[in-house]
């Protein structure tokens, strides 16, 4: 079975063991040609011209240097996506479009997916950046996504952004963002890249790299998601113990089909408590 199918066949019927979550992350790359038609009209810049003065420009007016461009700009290279049961324990982690990453062929991937299993999303940062640029990706490629514009469109009730849940739906601002919290349950956290640095990687043509990274983010989104469920009350801490041991098993089973979960697992550390 290839990877992708792993995230897109059909969901149980059995309520004990029925994918209840779909934890996601996603990477994504300015789109040149979209740049230069909407941005710099009438210029008559290059694909790779465009997005470097419009990385230029954002480099000067953000107030930490980032170039890093609006979700708008955006077009995605990477997906991927944990399924998660009603007992919150890991199901299964899909990269899509692996080993192809067809911007398209992803997009569809991810949309038939949320249809086929109806479960809660669970993103890190979600409802302003991997969400919106999913969804625009439906929208460019003509994809139906019916059951979550109808259903799911709710900041309160609708898919889990952990870092709006964490933050008091904004009232504060995440300061270290996933990084700081998957590092203070002891997990991998950024492990040498960092978001800005995938366009560069996408040009070397490193997009096995680019989806690594990925799946990191997303099984660091995973575990922040446990801790939360403690603080819901949905378990407690000898449960997340047992569910993170469940996912270990799982992950060093996934080894072979996923070489970067070895690396991730092996930068798991103990943050001492102060």
């Amino acid at each position: 079975m290839a990877l992708a199918d792993t995230y897109t066949r059909s969901a149980s019927p059995d309520a004990a063991t029925r994918t209840a979550f779909l934890v996601v992350d996603t990477e994504s790359i300015p789109d040149g040609r979209l740049l230069s038609a909407v941005k710099y009209a009438g210029d008559n810049l290059s694909p790779e011209e465009a997005i470097e003065r419009a990385r230029t420009e954002a480099r000067e007016t953000n107030w930490n240097g980032s170039d890093f461009l609006p979700v708008t700009f955006q077009v995605p290279v990477a997906v991927c996506v944990l399924r998660v049961g009603a007992d919150f324990t890991l199901q299964s982690l899909a990269c899509l479009d692996v080993p192809h990453f067809r911007p398209r062929e992803i997009v569809k991937k991810f949309w038939l997916g949320v249809s086929c299993y109806k479960a809660k999303l669970i993103t890190f940062n979600g409802r302003s950046f991997d969400m919106p640029l999913l969804e625009l990706a439906a929208f460019r490629y003509g994809y139906s996504a019916r059951d979550y514009y109808q259903n799911s469109r709710n900041r309160f009730n609708g898919p889990i952004d952990l870092c709006d849940w964490m933050t008091n739906f904004g009232a504060c601002r995440m300061a270290g963002g996933l990084d700081l919290l998957a590092k203070l349950l002891g997990k991998p956290g950024k492990m040498g890249i960092s978001g800005e640095q995938v366009y560069q990687m996408h040009l070397e043509g490193k997009f096995q790299e680019i989806n690594d990274y990925c799946l990191c983010d997303t099984l660091d989104t995973y575990f922040v998601f446990l801790r939360t469920r403690i603080l819901t009350g949905d378990i407690n801490l000898e449960q997340e113990a047992e569910l993170i041991a469940k996912a270990k098993e799982l992950l060093e089973s996934k080894a072979t089909e996923f070489p970067i979960v070895r690396q991730y697992i092996e930068n798991w550390t103990e943050f001492p408590s102060p």
